[in-house]
């Protein structure tokens, strides 16, 4: 196996698979996330491997999905006829891209060993879809985690909030976009453990280690019977009737604001006209706008330095 964008590496019953684009902080592009597949798959097929700890290099886990990719990008992780990971389908459909996520989200369901997410810093939008499709979240509790997407673009690919996190925090979760601290996720019921940042990677071994001495087939088993009551429940038919109401929601008049302003200004700039009200992200930046009109609302020929970038 040769892997350009993860670290794979196992140690007796465990197998690691590191995130390793830190500089775009572990940005989710379409190589990596084959490669993530991929080896998963590796230590899915390894007899001597029982369970599979998922995390990522240098200060986050991951940031989410990489919204500026690198379109010479080759990989042999990806299908030659989307260029994404194959998921089964192509998804040439208009706005099919949520319901690909989710299909390769799926693949993690199925897996025959459980995954363990180690989560640190920041995990945001397509990054919170990953490692909710683990069976176990770990998060340190200075974590960020957050889907701020969902206060310009569209709504959650994959509304996995309602099914992993009592009702009251799934809205504020799914409807603002704010991060919520590591802390704050395991309260929510999101996280499976929360453990001080420095402590968090022995605490995940040390767990990861006790599950490992159940035999495979076992382990298999108690997955596939948990999933088996989340189906019966209708997660599966949940979780795809969001990726139709995802590309509902950029059909609404004011879809098209923020890819006009990425186009026109820049991504950085137009990430900071979604966050800047909320103060947070890119909101945090000086030039952000902290008072704008609603997306949609603004003339067409807006641009930076006019009044809707203009500081309260």
């Amino acid at each position: 196996m040769s892997y350009n964008n993860i670290i794979y590496e196992t140690d007796d019953r465990l197998a690691f698979i590191t995130m390793n684009r830190p500089e775009k902080l572990n940005a989710l592009s379409h190589a990596l996330r084959g490669e993530v597949y991929d080896a998963m798959k590796e230590a899915e097929a390894d007899p001597a491997i029982g369970v599979i700890i998922l995390k990522g290099a240098g200060r986050a886990f991951s940031a989410g999905y990489d919204l500026a990719p690198n379109p010479d990008e080759q990989s042999d992780y990806v299908s030659h006829r989307s260029k994404m990971p194959d998921t089964g389908s192509t998804h040439p459909q208009h706005y099919d891209w949520s319901r690909h996520a989710l299909m390769g989200h799926w693949l993690i369901w199925e897996l025959a060993k459980p995954v363990i997410a180690q989560i640190h810093g920041w995990c945001l939008a397509g990054a919170t879809e990953l490692s909710s499709m683990c069976d176990m979240r770990m998060v340190a509790d200075d974590a960020r985690v957050g889907y701020p997407p969902v206060r310009a673009m569209g709504t959650m690919d994959m509304m996995w909030a309602p099914w992993f996190m009592k009702p009251g925090k799934a809205r504020a979760f799914a409807y603002t976009g704010d991060w919520f601290s590591g802390e704050e996720m395991a309260d929510f019921g999101w996280a499976t453990f929360c453990k001080p940042k420095d402590e968090l990677e022995d605490f995940t071994i040390r767990f990861a280690r006790r599950l490992g001495h159940i035999d495979n087939d076992q382990l298999n088993y108690n997955k596939r019977a948990v999933n088996r009551q989340y189906e019966i429940m209708g997660i599966r038919t949940g979780l795809m009737s969001g990726t139709d109401v995802e590309a509902m929601s950029k059909h609404r008049p004011a879809a098209s604001e923020f890819g006009r302003r990425v186009r026109e200004f820049g991504l950085k700039a137009a990430l900071e006209w979604r966050d800047g009200p909320f103060g947070d992200f890119r909101g945090e930046y000086e030039s952000a706008p902290k008072n704008r009109p609603l997306a949609g609302s603004t003339p067409q020929d807006a641009k930076p330095g006019d009044a809707d970038y203009s500081r309260s």
